[in-house]
């Protein structure tokens, strides 16, 4: 993508909640083989949590750029960028709406007789024509949710790649097209909990609509690219390929261990098929591996 930029000097290689830093490590270690990419990038971290920035800040210490912390990604200085967004949108909060006697109503938290949380029915209301037209006629009891949080930071995003100049990779679990669905999920150690159980001890999370992201990336002016299956966009980027030279001369424990974790990205019933990769491009520019 920098290449296709026309090299920029500098660029902002910017990813927005890192986790650990690990997918920041290995990428930074991909790209020693460009070292005019090394010299004119620029890293930034769009990252809340002290904790996490520290666990960062660890793994990077031996990275070959000095990591810059913001806690939005407005903050991002201006210029050419390349942002990565891996399991960042379902993060973000959203609303439910549950049809009921024909009408969109917001589902919220509240009490039950016994003080306990509980999900019931509020007074909002989804307006009809914010209901995508071959879903209006869905069943009483039918769950829709959206995303203004999201759409409205992939649309600044977006406008700043349309001014700047640049490309956004979003990769996360969700749906092709907005569907009927409650997605809404908490995850603590690992394992799938009650979402009200245990209130700020838990990781909260839902479905991405990249159809809604998509749509608000076009109307910033910027030109979307899949989503794609993340199994084909691993594949088409050589993942089996790199596989076979991971392995070539490993044992064979280690090469089993290799494609089972090719297999764990890449399988239909596993992360191959329900997580997505999409791209977001100033006009003009194609990215890998879409051209």
């Amino acid at each position: 993508a920098w290449l296709k930029l026309g090299r920029p000097d500098p660029v902002r290689l910017v990813e927005l909640g890192p986790g650990r830093g690990t997918l920041m490590a290995d990428a930074l270690r991909a790209a020693r083989v460009r070292p005019d990419f090394i010299d004119a990038a620029r890293l930034h971290l769009v990252e809340t949590s002290q904790r996490l920035r520290a666990r960062q800040r660890q793994t990077l210490a031996a990275a070959p750029l000095v990591p810059h912390w913001h806690d939005r990604a407005d903050d991002v200085p201006e210029g050419p960028a390349i942002i990565v967004a891996n399991e960042f949108f379902d993060a973000l909060p959203i609303r439910q709406y549950q049809r009921s006697q024909g009408i969109w109503r917001e589902r919220v938290v509240g009490l039950d007789a016994e003080g306990a949380l509980q999900i019931g029915l509020g007074t909002g209301v989804l307006p009809v024509e914010a209901v995508p037209a071959r879903l209006r006629g869905a069943p009483d009891g039918s769950v829709l949710e959206t995303n203004a949080v999201a759409a409205a930071v992939m649309e600044g995003l977006a406008g700043r790649i349309w001014r700047d100049g640049g490309l956004i990779l979003a990769i996360d679990y969700g749906y092709r097209e907005t569907a009927i669905g409650d997605s809404f999920q908490a995850v603590r150690a690992h394992a799938p909990v009650d979402p009200l159980a245990r209130p700020g001890e838990a990781d909260l999370t839902a479905h991405v609509d990249f159809e809604a992201l998509a749509g608000a990336a076009r109307r910033a002016g910027a030109t979307v690219f899949g989503p794609l299956p993340q199994g084909d966009f691993l594949l088409r980027l050589g993942l089996a390929e790199r596989a076979g030279r991971l392995g070539a001369d490993k044992d064979p424990a280690t090469r089993e261990r290799i494609t089972a974790e090719v297999t764990r990205l890449v399988a239909a019933d596993e992360m191959g098929d329900l997580f997505k990769a999409m791209a977001v491009a100033a006009p003009g520019l194609v990215p890998a591996p879409w051209g």
